[in-house]
């Protein structure tokens, strides 16, 4: 991790040595093998009274840097501070609220004295709940939440729709002491789970919204800043964000994309969730410093296309990992809207995707338990089991067509007798019913 390729005083040389070994997944495996030795605890996320306040069971905050509620019964949220000291950022990284949490989130927006939300999810994505509405539906002081709980009022008192992304803004009120105070959201439409935005230049625009509210200086408090779980798309927002001020700061030479992100995830796990959103990360800095500084002369040996490769948000998202490093083995219990696969930094790429110096683990899956259907099938003899995959392919698609036409054959068979049985019943009643009749009648005339 510390090698010079690292220390390299050229992020974009860096992103194209990279992208030129296709070496992404590799890349961000490393970075997932060196968070795995932290020690940081999770205690009162695993505690029976908090569990039910996590919307995933492999996403808890750190004991050391979380959130901590003041004025309510229960002084725990899935929230961490997230610190970068040479930014002079602070961010507040939660998971979208669930249901029975949006009083806690919102009380930890007033005592954290929180001027933004930084909200990067749908309320559903592909037919999926990832966070519930946790803000009023309309404007105006009739369509108010009321949330006793925590003794707040939050009223919308305007919307303005920016295409891709929608601002929104809050008046908060305090029960207890008539104080009031006014938060804007700002909330990312277009940015898929466990994907990137469709390109570098608009997720810029966005940043660049944000700075200009004056929601990420250090004279106010933290900006909230969450996706579903909190930590993949919102730590690739905080990354690009503190690298992008770190080389205002500093100058571009300065600055250590994975060393960065390594410093960040001591503060909350898991940050960026897929190699893609790494990949996306160093584009968006890179074309964020051009974009951001006039003074920069582009080296024209660079090739531009490098930014537009980005996957789009129609594209469908390679299968996501699991949200964080602790699923490493299977859970008690299914987790919600969550794969229960490999944990991460151990990711399964085909080979095609990886870097030809080092590949990464391969998982084992189980043969498939055999169904009802299958079970009069015979095993694959030795001879059987040297046959060409489209041999063996065309000789069980055989078998099976033959069985199928046996068993038609039966149905037809079948039919075929109840549509005698049905042939012959009326005669023999009939017969039966005037047999019956005569018998009557030559009792009664013999009596």
């Amino acid at each position: 991790m510390n090698d010079d390729k690292m220390n390299s005083n050229n992020i974009e040389a860096e992103y194209m040595d990279i992208a030129v070994r296709n070496a992404w997944p590799i890349i961000y495996q490393k970075i997932g093998r060196e968070c795995q030795s932290y020690t940081y605890t999770c205690l009162e996320a695993k505690k029976p009274k908090n569990k039910p306040l996590n919307r995933y069971r492999d996403v808890n905050p750190y004991d050391h840097s979380r959130v901590i509620l003041k004025r309510c019964e229960v002084d725990y949220i899935n929230a961490n501070f997230v610190k970068m000291d040479r930014a002079n950022r602070k961010y507040i990284l939660t998971q979208g609220p669930l249901a029975f949490t949006v009083g806690h989130f919102w009380l930890m927006v007033w005592e954290q004295n929180c001027r933004a939300i930084l909200m990067l999810n749908k309320i559903i994505e592909k037919n999926e709940k990832k966070c519930h509405w946790y803000w009023p539906h309309g404007i105006g002081e009739e369509e108010k939440f009321i949330l006793s709980d925590v003794k707040l009022t939050v009223e919308q008192i305007s919307e303005e729709d920016c295409s891709y992304y929608t601002t929104r803004v809050f008046r908060i009120f305090d029960m207890e002491t008539c104080e009031s105070r006014e938060v804007v959201q700002f909330h990312y439409t277009t940015w898929p789970d466990f994907g990137v935005p469709s390109s570098p230049v608009a997720f810029l625009e966005f940043l660049k919204k944000v700075r200009s509210s004056g929601a990420l200086d250090s004279n106010v408090g933290p900006a909230v800043v969450h996706c579903s779980a909190g930590i993949g798309r919102s730590g690739t927002f905080c990354l690009v964000d503190s690298c992008l001020v770190i080389i205002e700061k500093e100058g571009l030479e300065s600055v250590n994309i994975q060393q960065v992100l390594l410093e960040m995830r001591k503060d909350r796990m898991g940050l960026i969730q897929t190699p893609d959103q790494l990949r996306f990360s160093y584009q968006a800095i890179i074309e964020g410093y051009k974009r951001f500084d006039p003074n920069f002369k582009e080296d024209p040996k660079m090739d531009e296309s490098i930014y537009s490769a980005v996957a789009e948000e129609e594209d469908a998202p390679p299968p996501p990992p699991p949200r964080a490093e602790s699923l490493t083995r299977a859970p008690a219990r299914p987790l919600p809207n969550i794969p229960t696969s490999a944990s991460l930094g151990n990711l399964n790429y085909n080979s095609e995707s990886s870097s030809s110096d080092e590949e990464p683990p391969v998982r084992e899956c189980p043969s498939p338990t055999p169904s009802a259907d299958d079970e009069d099938d015979e095993p694959a003899s030795p001879s059987e089991s040297g046959e060409s995959a489209g041999a063996l392919r065309r000789r069980r698609t055989r078998e099976l067509a033959d069985r199928i036409s046996v068993m038609k054959k039966r149905g037809r068979d079948a039919e075929r007798w109840r549509a005698l049985k049905r042939s012959l019943y009326k005669p023999l009643t009939i017969t039966f019913g005037f047999i019956l009749a005569g018998i009557v009648i030559y009792t009664y005339v013999k009596h």
